[in-house]
This record gives C-alpha cells, sequence and structure tokens, in this order.
C-alpha cells in the first residue's frame, strides 16, 4: 500500500481550522479542521469490494493484509495521510440546522489513481471531530452493513453514488438507541471506508452563506469548479457565468440521479441538504429503502413518519426545493440572480421530460402514453403490487397474450388482499388490453432485453439487509458475501438465487424493526 499516491488539493487550497485538537465548536472561515481516528479494540476486516480496490491500485495481496485493516478500521496512518473532516450545514426536514459537519466521517486521504482520477477515501465511524454535537463519532454494525451494501449494490444498478472499499469490525461496544425510544444498548462497533471523488455537499456551501462569509464562500466555489468542473472555465477564468454554468450543472446532475432512483424503487428517507452532494451521486446510506408495495407516500425514516417530506413520491419536488438552496447559498456571488432562477424554472420541465423517457423504457415503448402510464401508477398502488417484481415480470408479456394471460405472468408480484383475484381482474383488464395494443402498434424488437436492463430483478429489500445484520451479529457473515455478490449483477436472471433473494417481503417482515422503518441512528 505504500504505492498509493496521496493528493493534498483539498486541504492545500482551503483554509484550514487553526484548533488542531478535537472540541465540539463552532468553526468559521475553515472549511475543514484537522482529525485523528479514534484506535479501536480488535479490528477485523469483515468484507471489501475488489472493484474499488482495483479502482484505487490496490491488489487483493493489499487488502488481505493486516496493514490494511489496520488503515481502513481508523487504527493506523499511512505515511502522507493527513485526516480532515470537512465543515458545513444543512437544511434538515425543511429547517436550517446551522453547523453540522463531518460528525462521524473523516477523510484520511485524497488518491490519485494511476489513471489520474481523483478519489476521497472516508472513513465512517471512526470517532469523534469538532462536529459531532452530542454525539461519539462511532457507527454500529447493523447500519455500517447497509451502508456497505448499499454503495455498491447503487453501483451496480447504475444509480450514480458513492462507493464502498472496506467493512471492517472494530471489536469495540458502542452505545445505541436504535430508534431513540429510550431502550438503548451496546451494540457491535464498525467503520466503512467509502470513496467518492468528492464527499462536499450542498451544506459546504450553506455554511458560509449563513455566516455572511461570501470570501471563504467564492474560494470554495472556485476550489469546486477548478478541481471537479473544470470543463467549465473558459480561458482559465472563472466569472459570474461559470457560476451560473456550474450550478444548471449541478441541476442537472441532481435531477439524473433522482430519475434513477424513481426508476428502480429506491427512497433515500433523508434527504436534506447537507445529503446532497454537489457532483449528483447518492450519499449518506440512512434510512433507505426500496418500495415493495407500491407506496408512493411511503418513507422508510421513523423521524419522517409523521410528515412524509422524505416519501418516494416527493423525492424530486424536495431535490428541487434543496437546489433552491444551493441556489440561495450562491446568490451573493451574483449581482442579478436572474440567471439562478431561471435555472430553476427549468428543473420541472426537465425532470418531467426524463421522467417520462424513463417510464417509456421501463415499459418498453417506443412512445410515452401518459393515460396509460397514469392508470398504472394507480392500479399498482391499489393493488399493493411489488414494484421490482411487475415491472420484471411485465417483460415477459407477449402481443398475442390476452389481459387474463398478462395478468397471470404478473400475479407473484401481487401481496395477498382479500379477494384478489375479483379486484385483479377488475383493476388491470383494461390495462393490459390497452398495453398490448401499445406494444403491438409499437414493434419494438427485443423488447424484453431492453426492459431486463432497466427493470432489476434483484435490489437491496430491507427485509434482506435485515438477515444479513442479524446473522452477522452472530458472526455468521456468509449471508453478507453471498447477497454481495448478487447484487452485483441485479438485471441478470441468477436463477440459483431467485428463490431467496427475488421474492417478495415476507408477512414476518411487515413490521419487523429494521424491515419496514428506519431511524437514522447510526
Amino acid at each position: 500500500m505504500k504505492h498509493l499516491k496521496f493528493d493534498h488539493h483539498f486541504i492545500d487550497n482551503l483554509p484550514a481550522d487553526p484548533v488542531t485538537h478535537t472540541v465540539r465548536r463552532q468553526v468559521v472561515e475553515a472549511c475543514y479542521s484537522f482529525v485523528s481516528p479514534k484506535s479501536t479494540a480488535t479490528p477485523k476486516l469483515l468484507i471489501h469490494s475488489p472493484e474499488v480496490a482495483e479502482m484505487l491500485d490496490l491488489s487483493e495481496t493489499d487488502c488481505s493484509s493486516d496493514v490494511f485493516t489496520q488503515v481502513f478500521s481508523g487504527n493506523a496512518l499511512l505515511d502522507g495521510m493527513k485526516p480532515y473532516a470537512m465543515c458545513y450545514g444543512g437544511h434538515q426536514f425543511g429547517n436550517w440546522a446551522g453547523q453540522l459537519g463531518d460528525g462521524r466521517a473523516m477523510t484520511i486521504a485524497d488518491v490519485i489513481n494511476k489513471k489520474g482520477e481523483r478519489w476521497s477515501l472516508q472513513l465512517k465511524g471512526a470517532g469523534e471531530t469538532p462536529y459531532s454535537r452530542t454525539a461519539d463519532g462511532l457507527a454500529v454494525l447493523r447500519s455500517s452493513i447497509r451502508e456497505f451494501l448499499c454503495s455498491e449494490a447503487m453501483f451496480h444498478l447504475d444509480v450514480p453514488t458513492t462507493r464502498a472499499l472496506s467493512l471492517c469490525a472494530t471489536g469495540d461496544e458502542v452505545w445505541r438507541d436504535m430508534f431513540y425510544d429510550g431502550n438503548a444498548e451496546y451494540e457491535q462497533g464498525a467503520v466503512v471506508c467509502r470513496v467518492a471523488p468528492s464527499f462536499l455537499r450542498f451544506g459546504n456551501f450553506e455554511i458560509f452563506n449563513s455566516r455572511g462569509d461570501s470570501k471563504t464562500l467564492q474560494t470554495l466555489l472556485d476550489f469546486t469548479i477548478r478541481t471537479y468542473f473544470s470543463h467549465l472555465i473558459e480561458n482559465d477564468t472563472i466569472h459570474t457565468d461559470t457560476y451560473t454554468r456550474w450550478f444548471a450543472e449541478v441541476c442537472d446532475t441532481t435531477k439524473t440521479m433522482i430519475i434513477h432512483w424513481q426508476r428502480v424503487g429506491f427512497v433515500h428517507g433523508v434527504m436534506n441538504t447537507d445529503n446532497m452532494s454537489i457532483l449528483g451521486l447518492t450519499i449518506d446510506y440512512g434510512p433507505y429503502g426500496w418500495l415493495e408495495d407500491y407506496n408512493p407516500d411511503w418513507t422508510p425514516n421513523t423521524t419522517d413518519a409523521a410528515n412524509h417530506r422524505y416519501a418516494f413520491g416527493k423525492q424530486a419536488h424536495i431535490a428541487h426545493w434543496n437546489l433552491m438552496k444551493l441556489a440561495q447559498a450562491i446568490a451573493p456571488l451574483f449581482e442579478d440572480t436572474t440567471p439562478l432562477q431561471d435555472t430553476l424554472n427549468n428543473y420541472a420541465p426537465a425532470y418531467k421530460k426524463s421522467w417520462q423517457a424513463m417510464m417509456q423504457q421501463k415499459l418498453g415503448l417506443n412512445t410515452f402514453d401518459k393515460a396509460l402510464v397514469e392508470q398504472l401508477m394507480n392500479n399498482l398502488e391499489q393493488m399493493e403490487a411489488d414494484m421490482t417484481i411487475f415491472f420484471r415480470k411485465l417483460a415477459d408479456i407477449e402481443i398475442e397474450d390476452d389481459a387474463e394471460q398478462c395478468l397471470s405472468k404478473v400475479h407473484d408480484a401481487f401481496y395477498p388482499t382479500d379477494k384478489l383475484e375479483d379486484k385483479a381482474a377488475s383493476v388491470w383488464t383494461s390495462w393490459f388490453e390497452n398495453y398490448v395494443q401499445h406494444i403491438k402498434k409499437d414493434g419494438v424488437d427485443a423488447r424484453k432485453t431492453s426492459m431486463n436492463q432497466v427493470n432489476p430483478k434483484y435490489v437491496l429489500r430491507n427485509y434482506l439487509a435485515q438477515l444479513v445484520i442479524d446473522k452477522a451479529n452472530e458472526g455468521d457473515l456468509s449471508m453478507l458475501h453471498e447477497l454481495f455478490e448478487v447484487l452485483k449483477k441485479p438485471y441478470d436472471e441468477q436463477p440459483e438465487h431467485e428463490t431467496k433473494y427475488a421474492q417478495k417481503r415476507p408477512d414476518w417482515a411487515k413490521e419487523k424493526a429494521g424491515c419496514s422503518m428506519l431511524s437514522c441512528s447510526s
């Protein structure tokens, strides 16, 4: 691992917190604070991603070494590593929360690989930082398993995301109240190493605007553009038009990320502005989930149970709201903010167009049929249909099938209800007749193949993640490794895994902790 090439571009070009010891405090006129990971009792590597390791020029020999385990559990640093935690703020559940920052995460290194790509390596759960507030900066095994698996699952689903290199148990016990209900207990500690070109968020810009610190705001924005958006710079000069083009690109990549979430049925659960990546990456896997019975008002977050602010059907709207807050954050750098408002105004029609194209792909059609899609969404909700299974099975329908045959092919997607057959027939007959007529008219070649490239068969359902967690808590990592491999090929049939990993949520999981809703506790 000594061959890793560390890059200090971030800390060399942005203002640092002058206080170098870890004490909770307000950090002003600084983009980051230097920190040190907490040493762990008996670190053990539980799993790693060979693909991410290769991306970082790490061999399997590197990954199996004790040095690897020590470094990525936070127990040791390689020469040249300079760990830091970023300062940012954020709007949480619609309200300004002030300074937040990396409270349980720290970037231990920025690496340049052989391809010239810059990657930040961030440990989550490695101990206190100045931004930990009243928390301990640690993470537990259950949330760390969920973050590791989901980061890699989303990548293989073709969803823009941060990645995960490794998951280490620490050998320490961490005191947690999982549902904030007074039932705290000790849980196994763990550390995930997550990887991204940058972990900058909307909140990194908001904090400086909130303090009237336009100087640091501009320094950070200019650095961000030069480092990650250099293609927007003309004649080596950054000016207001550059900022406008940058904001437009952030709007576009954010829109694309949300479209992919909606395509695969993913619900982030906590779309605060401090959890929004300026690169349009899915970031901070906390109380996420996948739609099972189709319900656009569903949120996996217990903290959001009353208002459903971050429900599946509201994610596009919330992304727009968050982008508005980002626009407000950089507005002091503009004499005239009309270009920012114009860009925001373009978001909704651009999202609508992209969403329609995505739904057209999911249905295997050459054209978008508004009435057909609206009726489908209504039917899915009425029938408590499993979104993933329904769209996957829909590809099996052929142009000579009648409505009854169509219904039988997607029947496995429905959760049992009273009078299921009668209700299904009345709700679906006309829709399937219209759908078959549509695919006849379109004459799409290789329709099933194209549909199966956008409609996954395998997703990280919450109950599957919980089964992995339950086994891991008992020392059995077999399901963790098996599911990790399955999720690398979510669009393949993998018939040997179908009965175990491609089924509807079982009845026992509907109300089980960790299988339906989750808290932000980690």
